[in-house]
């Protein structure tokens, strides 16, 4: 009599648990989706417990051979454990966890010197063009300051040039003068032939001189060519002492101070391209090979779990690779899996870049088939401003 009693009751609370579960919604959808979604940690799951209670509660009626469909009791109790975890998900929508990223920008020493100034900080937003540190070199204004002397003693040896083809040409005018009246008294014999060889040469011999002029004239020019492009090649140097932002963004690493003697390639900043951010996640095969590019996705970051940020698929590793340690994954037989690039979408991150934190985590969802509509619990909600 007792055990049939014991039965029994068991099987009122089943009916107690089904009546609230089906007459009361309102009461589990208190924890949203995403909230669900981001319970997930480390430590040890509450609802754990309680799932294990579940099926040890429904096994005991399978042995009591109590009627009713404890089946589909018992699935009926899995379902919403897994709504209340965030890990029932439409068919075609996967999620998986992630961490945001943003595009990291080196600015570097293009050559040695000692870090004169440097103006920003950790943190601090920049924009492109702006000057953010400057390198003295005492030496290369030096050399410019020869270079300048160089152009200059160019220019007189230039002119000085001139001037000697001036005088040669007007040596040369005068013995062709000369050349040509000696011409005409030795063919009347009112002049001898030596003399008048003697203006030949004396002709020969100017416009010798004279295209000598010339070339010299030529290398003076060819050395204030050279002298300016040394100028122009220290004052590049001069100008690359000055580091500026390549992009707009926000300061990550300042790895030099002020008053450090830096070398020639080495890094002064690390600028964070706020506008070009994104989060990497790892999916399987079967998941990888469904994407589309340029399809539309959804981030969830685990500091704002009420939000849906809205992106696209913009890179599919072609390679697969053993998943990082760092990433958890649903299911870990899965060895190798393929990197894949949610895109932040650029009008949002031009409206909204100074709110982007990089290096969280968060989860990201994408479709397998772009036909597939959002549920409503991944519409795009983003905080206000």
């Amino acid at each position: 009599m007792h055990a049939p009693l014991l039965t029994l009751s068991r099987v009122r609370a089943v009916a107690i648990c089904l009546a609230i579960f089906g007459a009361a919604p309102g009461m589990f959808a208190a924890a949203s989706f995403m909230s669900g979604a981001h319970a997930q940690t480390n430590r040890q799951d509450p609802l754990d417990d309680a799932r294990k209670k579940v099926d040890s509660f429904i096994n005991d009626l399978r042995n009591k051979d109590v009627p009713g469909d404890i089946e589909q009791a018992r699935k009926k109790v899995e379902t919403l454990i897994n709504h209340l975890r965030g890990k029932d998900m439409p068919d075609g929508i996967v999620k998986t966890n992630g961490r945001i990223e943003a595009t990291e920008v080196d600015v570097a020493a293009k050559y040695q010197g000692r870090l004169a100034t440097v103006s920003v900080d950790e943190g601090d937003e920049v924009t492109a063009g702006q000057v953010v540190a400057t390198i003295s070199s005492p030496e290369t204004e030096a050399q410019l300051r020869g270079a300048q002397a160089d152009v200059l003693k160019a220019k007189h040896a230039l002119a000085e040039a001139d001037a000697i083809i001036a005088q040669r040409r007007s040596e040369q005018v005068n013995a062709k003068g000369d050349l040509e009246r000696g011409q005409d008294l030795v063919e009347k014999g009112w002049l001898s032939k030596q003399v008048y060889d003697q203006r030949v040469n004396r002709f020969q011999a100017a416009d010798a001189m004279l295209v000598a002029a010339e070339r010299a004239r030529d290398e003076a020019d060819a050395a204030i060519k050279a002298a300016v492009a040394e100028v122009e090649r220290l004052q590049a140097i001069l100008v690359d002492l000055t580091l500026v932002s390549p992009r707009s963004g926000r300061v990550q690493y300042r790895l030099a101070r002020a008053g450090e003697v830096v070398a020639a390639g080495q890094r002064v900043l690390t600028i964070l391209d706020l506008k070009d951010v994104y989060m990497t996640i790892y999916l399987p095969a079967n998941v990888a090979g469904k994407l589309t590019m340029g399809d539309e996705a959804r981030i969830v970051a685990d500091p704002l779990p009420d939000y849906v940020f809205p992106a696209s698929i913009s890179f599919v590793a072609t390679d697969a690779q053993f998943t990082p340690k760092s990433v958890e994954t649903a299911e870990e037989r899965q060895k190798l899996m393929f990197r894949v690039k949610l895109q932040g979408d650029p009008k949002m991150l031009a409206e909204r870049y100074r709110e982007v934190k990089t290096g969280i985590r968060g989860l990201g969802f994408v479709r397998t088939d772009p036909k597939i509509a959002w549920p409503p619990e991944l519409a795009v909600k983003l905080p206000p401003q």
